[in-house]
C-alpha cells in the first residue's frame, strides 16, 4: 500500500482530545455508586472505588467545552468488577456503577450534540475471570465448550488459587486476565462483533489496549475493515508505547498513543534528563518516523493512567515545575497531531505512578486548582483551534542549544506562520534566531501576546529576548 492509498480520519487534526477515567473524574448518580465506596477525593489504591460515572461526564461536558475539547477518550465503561475495567466481564454492556446503555447513549447524543467526539477503550487480547466463556470453564472444565477460547495448558486450571499454577496463558501472569485464543473463529468473531455493535451506535472511534499482545497482524487488519466499512471517519488508535510501524501502513491503526513524544517532552521539560538540541533531535525523528498522514493524528500525551502525573515528574526534579509544565502544554498544542489532556492535567493534578495518578478531580475544592495553569491552557487550545497551521501546516525545528536550553520552531501554512521560542532555563537570553530556508520571506515578525514587533534581517529574527522558563509565539506580517 502507498503512501496516497489511504487517509487518516480528517476530524483527528483539528481535534483536542481529553482522557477521562470515569471512575475519578465525576460522579454524577450516587444511586449507582459501589456499595464499598470511598469519599471522593481518597487516596487511590488498586482496589478503591470513588463512585465516578457516565452521568458525572455529562454533567461536566459544558466545562469541556469551554476548556476547548473536541473530542474525548473514556477508559473502559463495560461491565468488570475494578475501578479500571479492563477485567472485561461484559463487552456488550455499560457497567451498572456507571450507568446503563441509556445513560451512555444521552452521553454520546450529548457530546455530539456540543460538537464532541467520543471514542472508547477496550481490551480484546484477555478478558476478566467472569466473562461467561471463561466463567463456563471455571465451572466445567474439561466438558466446557468454550475451552478453545482461551490457552489452556492442563486441567485443572488454578484461577484463583495463587499457590498452584494457573495451567492457563494470561496477561503478564496476572491469573485474573486470561489471553483470548484470538486463532479461535467462534473469538475473532465474539470480538469483532463487539468492535461493530459500539461504531454502529455511534461511537467515533477506539482506543485499542495492549493491541501489541495479539501476535496476529491479520485480526487487526479484520478489525479496520469492520470498523472502516460502517464510518470511514472513525479513529483507531492503538497502544504502543515504542515505535509503531507494524501497525501504522494503512491496514490497522490510524495512531497510535505517542508514548515517544511524552517521553521526550518529559525528558526536557520535567525531569531535565536531556538538553535542548537532544530534544530537537528526538522531535525531528519523530515527525520523519510515519507517513504524514500519521502524524498529523498521532495521539499526543503528556500522561495518562499509565504514568505518573506531568507536574508530579516536574516537582521531584527541581523549582519551577509548573512554568515548564506550561512550557511542555504549549509545545503539545502547537506541535503535528492531535493533543490530548489527560483529565486534570489543566487545574495541576498531581500524582505518582499507577495507581495514584488515578485520583479523583477535586470539583469541590477549587482553591486546590493551579487556575493559572488552567488559563493558560484554555488559551492556547484556543489558539490551535484559530490557526490551520497549527493543525495540518508544516512543521520546522529552527534552533536548539543545550548551552542555552533554547528550543525554537516553526508552523506555517498558506494562511500563517509562527516561530515559537521556548526558554527552558533559569537564565535570561538574548539572540538572533535563525529561520528555517523554506518559510516565506517576511520583514517582521510579531509578539501574538505583547504585540511587540521583532525585524528580519539576514534570515535571521533580531534580538529575540527571553526571560527564565518564557516563551514567544511570534506570527509573521
Amino acid at each position: 500500500m502507498t503512501t496516497s492509498d489511504w487517509q487518516t480520519p480528517d476530524w483527528v487534526k483539528h481535534a483536542v482530545f481529553y482522557q477521562i477515567f470515569p471512575e475519578r473524574f465525576a460522579n454524577g448518580d450516587r444511586t449507582n455508586d459501589p456499595a464499598n465506596a470511598q469519599p471522593w477525593g481518597t487516596s487511590p489504591t488498586l482496589y478503591n472505588y470513588m463512585g465516578g460515572d457516565l452521568q458525572g461526564i455529562i454533567d461536566k461536558l459544558d466545562y469541556l467545552v469551554d476548556l476547548g475539547i473536541n473530542a474525548l477518550y473514556l477508559n473502559p465503561i463495560f461491565q468488570a468488577t475494578t475501578s479500571h475495567k479492563y477485567n472485561t466481564f461484559d463487552y456488550f454492556k455499560i457497567d451498572p456503577h456507571f450507568g446503563t446503555l441509556e445513560t451512555f447513549k444521552t452521553l454520546l447524543n450529548e457530546a455530539h450534540r456540543r460538537g464532541i467526539k467520543v471514542i472508547l477503550d477496550a481490551v480484546f487480547n484477555h478478558c476478566g475471570r467472569g466473562f461467561f466463556a471463561f466463567h463456563d470453564v471455571i465451572e466445567n472444565g474439561v466438558h466446557s465448550p468454550y475451552t478453545n477460547w482461551f490457552h489452556i495448558s492442563r486441567f485443572p486450571i488454578h484461577p484463583y488459587e495463587s499457590r498452584y499454577a494457573a495451567n492457563y496463558r494470561t496477561w503478564w501472569d496476572f491469573r485474573e486476565l486470561p489471553k483470548f485464543n484470538t486463532d479461535n473463529p467462534a473469538v475473532r468473531k465474539y470480538l469483532l462483533d463487539v468492535a461493530r455493535y459500539w461504531i454502529e451506535l455511534g461511537i467515533d472511534g477506539w482506543r485499542l489496549d495492549v493491541p501489541n499482545e495479539i501476535d496476529d497482524h491479520n485480526f487487526w487488519r479484520e478489525f479496520r475493515t469492520i470498523v472502516k466499512d460502517i464510518n470511514p471517519e472513525a479513529y483507531i488508535v492503538g497502544e504502543i508505547w515504542t515505535d509503531g510501524s507494524a501497525w501504522l501502513q494503512g491496514d490497522q491503526f490510524d495512531a497510535v498513543m505517542n508514548y515517544l513524544f511524552r517521553d521526550l517532552c518529559t525528558d526536557f521539560f520535567a525531569s531535565y534528563r536531556v538538553r535542548a538540541a537532544d530534544f530537537a533531535a528526538g522531535i525531528d525523528h519523530l515527525i520523519v518516523r510515519y507517513q504524514p498522514q500519521v502524524t498529523y493524528v498521532q495521539f499526543n500525551l503528556l500522561g495518562s493512567h499509565d504514568t505518573a502525573r506531568f507536574l508530579s515528574v516536574a516537582e521531584e526534579a527541581g523549582k519551577w515545575a509548573l512554568e515548564r509544565m506550561k512550557l511542555a502544554v504549549l509545545f503539545k498544542l502547537i506541535f503535528p497531531g492531535a493533543p490530548c489532556i489527560y483529565y486534570g492535567d489543566e487545574i495541576g493534578l498531581h500524582g505518582g505512578k499507577d495507581p495514584d495518578c488515578r485520583r479523583c478531580f477535586p470539583w469541590d475544592q477549587p482553591q486546590t486548582w493551579q487556575t493559572d495553569l488552567q488559563a493558560w491552557t484554555k488559551r492556547w487550545v484556543k489558539f490551535r483551534h484559530e490557526h490551520t497551521a497549527l493543525r495540518t501546516g508544516h512543521y520546522a525545528t529552527l534552533f536548539a542549544d543545550n548551552d542555552m536550553n533554547i528550543f525554537a520552531c516553526a508552523r506555517w501554512d498558506e494562511q500563517s506562520q509562527f516561530v515559537i521560542v521556548l526558554n527552558n532555563n533559569e537564565t535570561p537570553w538574548t539572540l538572533d534566531l535563525p529561520l528555517h530556508a523554506q518559510l516565506p520571506s517576511v520583514t517582521h515578525y510579531r509578539d501574538v501576546q505583547t504585540g511587540e514587533l521583532y525585524s528580519v534581517a539576514e534570515g535571521k529574527i533580531r534580538e529575540v529576548a527571553l526571560a527564565p522558563w518564557k516563551h514567544l509565539v511570534l506570527q509573521a506580517e
